[in-house]
């Protein structure tokens, strides 16, 4: 970790001193001097982090050396954050801000000096390690290689399925018996693979077939009865938005009620998956009435399996045996070998088995076990990993070591194997996951963007940021590390989660490297751990119950990562942002309170790099916001207008004010995604602060859309466009669509369309994913030559729309069509020996869902 952390600090700093070195005057060559010192060591960090696990003089040299790379950052920033609070002095100011400087000078220098001594020293004892220089370390070189990898990801494979079908049909059919047990219970250690197991049970046909509603929640540790009852509610009702409110209004026994009854009256599975909080839930459950409806539950504990029901069916998955775990470890591991090279095939096949001896037949383990070699090409480095499987099972035994008797050392050190193999920028990738709470499901959106924010990532000549932050989830997954939640129309990961055993290393992790701290203050329990070091991040989580949170009088100065959950009560951000004056991660989202302005502090942090409030009820923001630089969500429009730097710009509001809607001369070049919302007003799009944004590649427009512009054809890198709620669209606004030079994905939702749609020849050239939603439109034609690049076309909820278009079946690039929610006419047209049939019988995959 040192490794990584060395190399985002000196790629901070590179881009710091070239922007700040000439107001730095003669403090600049200390600082180079530092830098080049820290870069001399980073050729010999990646060695030292990989022999710190068995050598105590060197963990403390490695803490010793992060900590003053810390140092070397804060002090600059420190400067920094001084000299942006004298650009613009006032009468008095500008009289003393030469002295002030002076005396910033004087101070940076000696605090450089300071620690340019500490690393000396530092790399004066090197040599005695015995540390091996390696070239990998460079970062920029390494990163850029592992990019240009193209690899195929094994998790497109399903790999994780071997051995359950057995389970799968005993299971399944206690489920659907008739007078069969109310509830069913998947127990066992961790790695065995229950959830897998329940969520093929969950996908059985028969399973499907069987009951009318089906509800999946996963309860953490710290489970809010209320919370889980009203989600299993909703899952089973699909209430409206309406419906929704009211719920959110129920105390926690009518919502109880409520799911009672509905269980009584209906026949609905209910899947609580790592379920330890029985107790709590089960008032919502007729557990001793006659129904049909059934509990699937997965659990460590057996007790908890007969707490819930005495009568239960009781399923504990059985470990792999020799063969099974080699069809597991294969799938991952070996995908194509034996066909590309029969001999190394063999090879690697050998070590795999004697590796395989240490998995004991546990599924996880086996999983990561593989994800760890399928990014090993040679027999070489098989035969490596082979070689240190001994002194990774010790220190696993030792990790495990608060979990005896309950399976654990079985796994941990090759968990703890496959996080040492990761390079240095996704081991800090990896760790950031811990920020998050136990199960939950982290949007990829929003994770992506605090890995940039943070500096973990960087562009290459071929690709923007959020291409190659996509990339590195892509790896971990890839890597049996993460795993995916939910996908996109697009296939793309939408969400992603850690299995229980990868967060509780994730975690540990970033104790051992001080890459986290995490404060858990609730009306039920508080955690407040005195760090041992200055911490870089903090996470905060509460619940419902708190009204006030006071920070204390720790130090909270050198924080750069401040990440808050579940905080509805706005009372705790007021006196909070004078302590994080370098922080470059604001997140509170989900304050949900009363309407609250945000403190004029919040303009200080001028190293932010992301600030988001989504789902936050703010009224308004102080003028000082237009000191900030970067990424920002969901603010007025008069203050963002300022923020000429801005990469992403959204939801903007227009709620009131003629003025919103007035133009402005500003160009905001920065700006990558812009999302404009006036559902809720009866002004306009505004379509100058649009077409003032040149280099924008993702647009969302929600309501009040009226026409098109032409000279929307401007922006022409706009790669992704959403249309949402808009009134009537002619023909000639299609035509400027349909032009629109690099545009590759459109959603168009909830709108009506004058006369037929069409798509002319050559039009959307380089269109590949179209998606048409509750749109009002009768007739839809594509001419010869239009959308010739299209992949995908996903038309839900069209009733109107009579059949798909003539014209579908030349576009020979079209992979899936998706009809969801259409007339029985529309579907059964489509259906083989259907009049339609002939537009998509060269479509691969072609799936349709009736009303």
């Amino acid at each position: 970790m040192a490794e990584a952390v060395v190399s985002i600090v000196l790629e901070g700093l590179s881009k710091r001193i070239v922007q700040e070195l000439k107001s730095l005057g003669g403090v600049g060559g200390k600082v180079q001097s530092a830098q080049t010192k820290l870069q001399i060591m980073q050729g010999y960090l990646k060695d030292a982090d990989a022999r710190q696990g068995r050598n105590q003089a060197i963990r403390i040299w490695v803490a010793s050396v992060r900590d003053a790379a810390y140092d070397l950052e804060d002090v600059i920033e420190t400067y920094v954050l001084k000299v942006a609070f004298k650009r613009k002095p006032n009468v008095l100011t500008r009289f003393t801000g030469i002295f002030i400087k002076g005396v910033n000078l004087y101070r940076i220098g000696a605090d450089i000096k300071k620690i340019t001594t500490e690393i000396s020293e530092l790399s004066s004892i090197m040599p005695s390690f015995n540390l091996h220089q390696t070239r990998e370390s460079g970062g920029d070189t390494l990163f850029q290689r592992q990019q240009e990898r193209r690899i195929a990801y094994p998790h497109i494979v399903d790999p994780h399925v071997v051995g359950l079908a057995p389970g799968i049909e005993i299971l399944a059919k206690h489920l659907i018996k008739e007078r069969g047990p109310r509830v069913v219970s998947i127990w066992g250690m961790p790695g065995l693979g229950k959830t897998t197991l329940a969520k093929q049970v969950y996908q059985n046909g028969k399973v499907k077939r069987h009951f009318d509603c089906f509800a999946w929640v996963c309860i953490s540790q710290q489970c809010q009865g209320r919370e889980v009852l009203e989600e299993i509610l909703t899952k089973l009702i699909s209430p409206t938005k309406e419906e929704r409110q009211e719920i959110a209004k129920l105390k926690i026994d009518q919502i109880a009620e409520r799911l009672f009854n509905t269980q009584r009256e209906r026949k609905c599975l209910v899947v609580l998956d790592d379920s330890d909080a029985w107790r709590a839930l089960q008032a919502g459950f007729p557990m001793n009435e006659e129904t049909e409806s059934r509990i699937l539950l997965t659990t460590r504990n057996i007790e908890v399996a007969l707490y819930a029901d005495k009568n239960g069916f009781l399923f504990k998955p059985r470990l792999l045996n020799d063969d099974e775990s080699w069809e597991l470890f294969e799938k991952i591991a070996m995908f194509g070998t034996e066909s590309t090279n029969p001999k190394i095939y063999e090879e690697k096949k050998e070590i795999g088995t004697k590796m395989l001896q240490h998995c004991k037949g546990l599924p996880l383990a086996i999983i990561v076990l593989a994800g760890l070699l399928a990014r090993k090409e040679t027999v070489d480095e098989w035969n490596m990993v082979h070689k240190n499987v001994y002194e990774y099972m010790r220190r696993g035994t030792e990790l495990g070591t608060d979990y005896k008797g309950e399976g654990y050392e079985g796994v941990l050190w090759l968990l703890e194997l496959s996080y040492d193999n990761l390079p240095y920028y996704l081991k800090l990738c990896f760790l950031y996951l811990a920020h998050f709470p136990e199960d939950y499901e982290i949007p990829v959106n929003t994770l992506t963007k605090l890995w940039m924010a943070e500096g973990f990532i960087s562009s290459t000549s071929t690709e923007v940021m959020e291409d190659v932050s996509y990339r590195c989830l892509n790896e971990l997954v890839g890597r049996c590390m993460v795993q995916v939640g939910k996908h996109g129309l697009s296939k793309k990961i939408k969400t992603c989660h850690l299995h229980d055993l990868m967060r509780d290393l994730c975690m540990l992790k970033a104790k051992e490297e001080n890459f986290l701290r995490i404060i858990n203050y609730s009306a039920a329990l508080e955690t407040k751990e005195t760090p041992n070091r200055r911490v870089r991040r903090l996470a905060i989580y509460l619940d419902n119950m708190v009204d006030t949170y006071g920070m204390g009088k720790e130090n909270y100065g050198h924080v750069r990562s401040l990440l808050y959950f579940v905080p509805e009560n706005s009372k705790i951000l007021r006196s909070l942002l004078k302590n994080f004056t370098l922080l470059r991660v604001l997140k509170f989202e989900d304050m949900t309170g009363e309407e609250y302005k945000l403190p004029h502090e919040i303009g200080n942090l001028v190293h932010l790099r992301l600030l988001s409030v989504n789902n936050s009820a703010i009224s308004a923001v102080p003028s000082s916001i237009a000191n900030l630089a970067f990424d920002l969500d969901d603010f007025d429009l008069d203050d963002f207008v300022k923020l000429t730097n801005l990469r992403k710009l959204g939801v903007i509001t227009f709620e009131g004010g003629e003025k919103k809607e007035k133009g402005t001369n500003i160009i905001f070049k920065h700006l990558h995604s812009l999302s404009v919302d006036s559902r809720f007003s009866d002004l306009p799009i505004p379509w100058n602060i649009v077409l003032s944004c040149p280099n924008i590649y993702k647009l969302r427009l929600l309501g009040h859309i009226t026409g098109l512009p032409k000279e929307l054809l401007c922006l022409t890198n706009l790669i992704k466009l959403t249309l949402h709620e808009f009134g009537n669209l002619k023909d000639d606004h299609i035509k400027v669509l349909e032009k629109l030079p690099s545009l590759r994905k459109l959603f168009v939702y909830r709108g009506k369309f004058s006369g037929p749609l069409v798509c002319s020849e050559g039009g959307f050239p380089f269109l590949e994913i179209l998606v048409l939603f509750s749109l009002e439109f009768k007739e839809w034609k594509v001419e010869k030559g239009a959308m010739p690049s299209l992949w995908g076309l996903f038309i839900m909820h069209c009733l109107e729309l009579e059949a798909v278009p003539d014209g579908l079946q030349y576009i020979t690039t079209l992979k899936k069509v998706m009809i969801h929610s259409m007339r029985p006419e529309f579907d059964s047209r489509l259906q083989e020996g259907g009049e339609d049939f002939y537009k998509i019988q060269h479509v691969q995959h072609v799936q349709s869902v009736n009303l």
